[in-house]
């Protein structure tokens, strides 16, 4: 009953004109850019952050508009996977095996209505499921101390590369740049500057909003003009959409798929690290194994499209759990999120539910808002976000640069923090090249001041002892599934990346016969 009464009350906050506009805006921005190949949710998220800013947005406000683009990023995804068969960002690739065929076979308009309502259902399921299980993971806030949130920042780092990170070493590498990033500035204990060399400006530290700017918003747009990417393709024009609605029949087939994949989808988003990726590949596969006795998925079965668009979209919804109950980011968009929160000195983890209960009730119940919108906006509006597609990058690119460039200066009023964005900009096209992930730096950047004051912390209550770092039986834990979440990539990343490409592949030929 204190559940729903919180919710209740997160109700009130969220269904304010201001609240409501926001979650609108949110949505039909977080669909044009899932839709637009490349930019992808967290893209989308970075780009607008200065906006929300700019906005002089309130914790709450933000924090919907930007959970908004996050879910309607997710939805979008589906629209070019469907017409083009490329995907918008990664998790929709496994939706483009069945989603294509069908566009081609003149069912483009069934395709995209079902998977619209599979991902209402993934993302209404994981909003329930955030409810349920967020507020139980609080109840352990007493059992931590500096040396277990040490180590809880140590299995984020160490979950960061995912279940399908085939180069662990890659991410060790970006992590410690990022560590080495938050160094920066004055050390708050002995008041001496690190890393400074005499810039006033970097007394403070990086301003991890220039940070993320930069190295995802400015780098898309320098990959852009490295490749020159002057059209989208036409063949989104040329196909046909056919009715908007499946049938009855086809619906009623494909619900026990929405409610199976959406739980197994929300499961693997609450693990850290591995993200709406996953819970794509997984739902599809286990979908496959166990309803796929005339072997029609790949084929066009809509089966085949509601699997991977249910369990995306529930691990989007889940990867907000560990962030908002215990800081620790589920993938890429909530870590991007997590800057949002620390921005407006709001610190994730268990304390949040019961130090600031109207941010995260009145961000939930907008979650519920926005999924209902995005269901009103993504069926009757299909035509509109297909002809998107065709808007060329060369128009696209600028656009995205101006807003990166404005609303940062709309923050700061700083002409050395642009120096600093694009100067991120080019790391992170440098990063990107060299296939360098590029959420540990931002997350270094991030925890990376935390992270050194608990051990700092935990190291001066016992005197200077070191082991009390591995002390207690919570902390050992947490440095077990530390050493687990590092080493499990590299045991099963390669096995399930060779899967996922030799299954695309398989289904392409299939497609060309």
């Amino acid at each position: 009953m204190e559940t729903l009464s919180s919710l209740a009350d997160g109700f009130i906050i969220a269904l304010t004109w201001q609240n409501i506009l926001l979650a609108l805006l949110g949505c039909f921005l977080g669909t044009i850019i899932g839709a637009l190949p490349g930019l992808g949710p967290s893209n989308g998220v970075a780009i607008l952050i200065p906006l929300a800013f700019s906005l002089g947005l309130g914790p709450t406000p933000a924090l919907i508009l930007l959970t908004s683009v996050y879910y309607g990023a997710m939805y979008g995804g589906r629209i070019s996977s469907i017409l083009l068969n490329i995907p918008g960002d990664e998790p929709a690739m496994m939706t483009c095996l069945d989603g294509y065929p069908m566009a081609k076979a003149g069912r483009a308009g069934e395709a995209l209505a079902l998977s619209g309502i599979a991902s209402f259902v993934g993302s209404f399921i994981a909003t329930w499921g955030l409810i349920l299980l967020a507020p139980q993971l609080v109840k352990i806030a007493l059992l931590f101390g500096p040396a277990e949130y040490f180590a809880l920042f140590t299995l984020a780092f160490a979950t960061l590369g995912g279940v399908s990170s085939t180069n662990q070493s890659k991410t060790a590498i970006a992590t410690a740049l990022g560590l080495g990033l938050a160094m920066v500035g004055v050390d708050t204990q002995t008041g001496v500057p690190r890393f400074t060399f005499g810039e006033v400006h970097l007394y403070d530290g990086i301003d991890f909003l220039v940070a993320i700017v930069g190295l995802f918003a400015l780098s898309e747009v320098f990959v852009f003009l490295e490749h020159k990417h002057g059209s989208s393709d036409a063949e989104g024009q040329k196909m046909e959409i056919g009715r908007m609605m499946p049938t009855w029949a086809v619906l009623k087939s494909c619900i026990p798929t929405m409610f199976r994949t959406s739980f197994l989808g929300f499961l693997a988003g609450v693990l850290p690290g591995a993200g709406a990726s996953l819970g794509s590949f997984i739902s599809y596969s286990m979908e496959k194994k166990l309803v796929d006795r005339e072997g029609t998925f790949g084929k066009g079965d809509p089966r085949g499209v509601a699997a991977p668009e249910a369990g995306n979209n529930a691990a989007a919804g889940g990867a907000l759990v560990p962030m908002l109950a215990l800081g620790v980011p589920g993938s890429g968009t909530t870590a991007v999120l997590l800057a949002v929160l620390l921005a407006l000195n709001i610190t994730p983890g268990p304390l949040l539910f019961a130090q600031k209960p109207d941010v995260v009730w009145g961000l939930i119940a907008a979650l519920f808002i926005a999924n209902f919108m995005l269901l009103a906006l993504n069926i009757p509006m299909v035509g509109i976000f297909t002809r998107l597609l065709l808007v060329p990058p060369r128009i696209l690119m600028p656009i995205v640069a101006m807003v990166s460039f404005v609303g940062i200066y709309g923050i700061s009023g700083s002409t050395f923090d642009l120096y600093v964005m694009v100067g991120f900009g080019v790391m992170g096209w440098v990063l990107r090249k060299l296939d360098v992930p590029l959420v540990p730096v931002i997350l270094g950047t991030l925890l990376g001041n935390a992270m050194e004051s608990n051990m700092r912390r935990a190291i001066t209550i016992d005197n200077g002892n070191w082991w009390t770092l591995i002390d207690s039986p919570l902390s050992a834990s947490l440095w077990a599934l530390a050493f687990i979440g590092f080493v499990l990539p590299m045991v099963f990343g390669k096995v399930m990346k060779a899967r996922i490409k030799r299954m695309a592949k398989d289904e392409e030929g299939a497609i060309s016969d």
